[in-house]
C-alpha cells in the first residue's frame, strides 16, 4: 500500500524484513522443540541460535534472498539456502519434516494476529471518540431523516450512540476473528505429521501465542482467513456509514456538523471559499478497498485436494493491504470525530424549517385516541401536512384552523402536542443500553 494511506506501525508487520525475521524465529522454535524432545542435538541447535543472533543483520536481507530466489524460483528454499550460506552445517536442523506452507501459514497467522491487535487499538480510539461526543450531545436536538427527508426529531448524541453500538459489535467480531486466524500449522506434507512430531507443533504454537490447527492438510484452512477478511469488510462498511453521515451533514444546505478545517488548509484550487468533507469522502473510498478483499478471500476457501497455491498471490497482496488501509481508516475516522465541529443552532433552524411537520405522527395518535378510525385520522393529518408543505405555513396553524381537527382536539391542546421534549424523553434509556446504566447525564 502507498505511504499516503498507511501508518508505519502496521506496514512494519508486513515488511520484507519482518517476514524474514518471523521465518527465522519459527524455524528456530521448531528446531528447539525437536531438541527438547531429544530428536536433534541440543548443543547444535543452541549454537545455531547463537550464530543466527550474531549474523541476524546479514540474515534479514531481503535483497540477498531475492537474488537466490531468482535461481531457485522458490522463496522458502532461497531463504534456507541464504541462512545455510551464512551459518554453516548446523542449519541442517532447520525445516526438518516441515513443508513450506507450515512456515508461510504460521508466519501469516502471527502477522494477522499482530495486525488485529493494532486494528483493535484503532477501534478503541474511535469508540472513545464516539462515546465522548455522544455524551456531549445527548440532548442536542436534531431532525431525524428517512429517505433523506425530515422524519421526527432525535438527538445528535443518539445518532453517535448508534454508530458507537455498531463499532462495539465490530470490535467483538474482530476479537473473534483474531482468535480464528491465530493458528499454527507444523504438520508437514499433506498435514499427517509423518516426518514431524505433533508435539513440535504444540511447542511452536505455545511460543508464538497461537492455537494448534486441528487439521491443516498442509495448509491452514482458508475459511479462517475468509472470516477474518469479512470482518475487516464489515468494519470498513461501518466506517463508511459514519463517513456518509458526516458528508451529508456538512452539505451547505444542512451544515449541522463539519470536519475541522485546519489553519492554512485549502479546500479547492479554484474556489477559495470551499471547505469540503475530504476526510469522510476519503474514508468512503478506503472502505471500498477493504471490501474489495472479501470476495477473493471467500474464493480462496476452495483449494484443490490437500492444497494448491491459488490463494497465495491473493493473500500476499490483498491481506496486507486490507489491514493497512483499515488501520489508517480507523485512525482517520477517530480523528474526524474527535475534532468534529457541531452546530446545534443550525440543527434547530433545520428542525424549524419543516414547519412542525415532525409532529404529524403524534397528532395522528391523538386523533385515534379520540375514537377516530386510523385511516380517517391519517387522511386528516396528511391533508393538513400537505397544505403546510405546499403553502409553507406552520403545521400547527393548519391543524388549528381545520374544524375536523379542532373539533376533536382544542387548539391549546394541539399546541401542547408540539413538544420537542416528547421525542427525546427516552434518550437516557437508549444511552443506558449503549453505554451502561451508569452512563453519565
Amino acid at each position: 500500500m502507498i505511504p499516503r494511506y498507511a501508518r508505519p506501525e502496521m506496514t512494519a508487520i508486513f515488511s520484507p524484513d519482518e517476514k524474514l525475521r518471523l521465518w527465522l524465529e519459527i524455524e528456530l522454535c521448531a528446531a528447539e522443540a525437536m531438541a527438547e524432545l531429544g530428536q536433534v542435538p541440543a548443543d547444535a541447535v543452541k549454537a545455531l541460535r547463537q550464530a543466527t543472533e550474531t549474523r541476524k543483520d546479514e540474515i534479514i536481507d531481503p535483497a540477498a534472498v531475492d537474488k537466490i530466489e531468482a535461481v531457485t524460483r522458490h522463496d522458502v528454499i532461497a531463504f534456507l539456502t541464504h541462512v545455510e550460506n551464512l551459518c554453516g552445517a548446523d542449519t541442517r536442523f532447520l525445516h526438518l519434516g516441515l513443508t513450506s506452507s507450515d512456515l508461510l501459514d504460521t508466519t501469516l497467522a502471527v502477522q494477522l494476529a499482530k495486525a488485529a491487535d493494532l486494528l483493535l487499538e484503532g477501534l478503541d480510539r474511535l469508540l472513545a471518540a464516539l462515546e465522548a461526543r455522544a455524551q456531549e450531545h445527548r440532548g442536542t436536538a436534531t431532525i431525524g431523516r428517512s429517505h433523506a427527508i425530515h422524519a421526527e426529531p432525535t438527538s445528535f448524541g443518539v445518532k453517535l450512540a448508534g454508530h458507537y453500538a455498531e463499532f462495539a459489535r465490530c470490535r467483538a467480531r474482530l476479537v473473534a476473528g483474531r482468535a480464528e486466524i491465530a493458528t499454527c500449522a507444523m504438520s508437514g506434507a499433506v498435514g499427517t505429521f509423518a516426518n514431524i512430531d505433533p508435539r513440535v507443533e504444540e511447542s511452536v504454537a505455545a511460543r508464538l501465542g497461537l492455537a494448534v490447527e486441528p487439521v491443516s492438510t498442509q495448509v491452514i484452512p482458508r475459511d479462517r482467513h475468509a472470516a477474518f477478511t469479512a470482518t475487516l469488510g464489515i468494519v470498513a462498511s461501518a466506517i463508511e456509514r459514519l463517513a456518509i453521515e458526516i458528508r451529508h451533514l456538512q452539505r451547505s444546505e444542512l451544515r449541522e456538523a463539519e470536519e475541522f478545517f485546519h489553519k492554512g488548509q485549502k479546500g479547492s484550487s479554484a474556489m477559495p471559499h470551499k471547505r469540503n468533507p475530504v476526510l469522510s469522502e476519503n474514508l468512503t473510498g478506503l472502505a471500498r478497498i477493504v471490501r474489495g478483499a472479501v470476495v477473493p478471500a471467500l474464493e480462496n476457501v476452495a483449494l484443490w485436494h490437500e492444497r494448491d497455491i491459488s490463494h497465495s498471490a491473493v493473500e500476499r497482496t490483498l491481506l496486507p493491504d486490507a489491514c493497512i488501509v483499515l488501520d489508517f481508516a480507523l485512525h482517520r475516522a477517530a480523528g474526524m470525530i474527535e475534532k468534529l465541529v457541531v452546530y446545534p443552532e443550525r440543527m434547530k433552524r433545520n428542525l424549524d424549517a419543516s414547519l412542525g411537520l415532525w409532529n404529524a405522527q403524534r397528532i395522528l395518535l391523538a386523533l385515534i385516541e379520540t375514537g377516530l378510525p386510523r385511516q380517517q385520522a391519517y387522511e386528516l393529518v396528511q391533508k393538513n401536512a400537505m397544505r403546510a408543505w405546499e403553502q409553507e405555513t406552520p403545521f400547527l396553524a393548519e391543524l388549528q384552523a381545520d374544524p375536523e381537527v379542532s373539533g376533536r382536539i382544542d387548539p391549546q391542546a394541539l399546541e401542547g402536542l408540539f413538544d420537542l421534549g416528547y421525542h427525546l424523553k427516552h434518550v437516557d434509556t437508549i444511552f443506558g443500553r449503549v453505554f451502561g446504566q451508569g452512563s453519565p447525564a
